[in-house]
């Protein structure tokens, strides 16, 4: 059988290849089964022609005037894989009908409330709306989203868990990883449209977004179980040489 050489604090000794394929097998899959997924809002920033993950939560985003801003209701792993609002995307088509004001600014929302995938039991999501805020010039994000879609609801952690009293309840809780998170794509497609406008990859995970990796993974202890356990047999079959 082929062996490979294993370090232990001062010794090396010989394992059998077999137990770091078993090892490597056991943190590899136990790493995938235990991606969480979260339903939850995300929010994002028009950039030019694409949406780009926020780079920050809209309770400290500090949009100035002309700036598209959108929020998705989406069952999603984490940022990388979160989807984006759908729907009409440029200042001209929401904010055009509203003047310029002194000492106030403009900003464009979009509000997609999701599909019926991702909604919690028993809820129908409402249809995605666009909406101009016309705020003071230091107004935040989430102080804009207030004007034009109460009611907002957050959680102790300041985490935006509805919009427009959507949903009733929760607030984003993991739910099955393979329920609305990785299925479909349709980046920028039409508010009626039911593909789900799936990101390739936003460029930050700093947009109010539950993120995989809450806390230690199965995997971690069952490997480092299984490296204490070729620790101990090396340890043991070096002492028993020497004697």
């Amino acid at each position: 059988m082929p062996r490979l050489w294993v370090g232990v604090p001062r010794l090396w000794v010989a394992v059998p290849a077999a137990f770091l394929s078993v090892l490597l097998l056991v943190l590899g899959s136990s790493t995938q089964a235990h991606a969480a997924a979260y339903r939850y809002w995300s929010f994002w920033e028009r950039d030019g022609s694409a949406w780009a993950y926020a780079t920050q939560g809209p309770s400290t985003a500090r949009p100035t005037d002309g700036a598209v801003q959108g929020f998705r209701f989406a069952v999603s792993r984490d940022s990388a894989d979160a989807i984006q609002p759908r729907g009409a995307a440029d200042f001209g088509s929401v904010c055009g009908n509203t003047a310029a004001r002194a000492g106030e600014k403009r900003v464009a929302l979009v509000i997609d409330f999701g599909t019926a995938a991702d909604a919690p039991e028993g809820e129908t999501p409402p249809a995605a709306r666009t909406a101009c805020a016309r705020v003071p010039d230091d107004a935040t994000t989430a102080e804009a989203l207030a004007s034009v879609a109460k009611p907002l609801r957050y959680d102790t952690n300041a985490l935006l868990c509805a919009i427009g009293g959507y949903p009733g309840k929760g607030c984003g809780e993991a739910v099955d990883s393979d329920a609305g998170a990785g299925a479909g794509s349709g980046a920028n497609s039409g508010a009626g449209s039911d593909s789900d406008g799936r990101a390739d990859a936003p460029s930050s995970t700093a947009g109010a977004a539950p993120e995989d990796g809450q806390g230690p993974s199965v995997g971690l202890f069952v490997g480092g179980g299984v490296v204490a356990v070729l620790a101990a047999a090396a340890v043991w079959r070096a002492r028993r040489r020497r004697g």
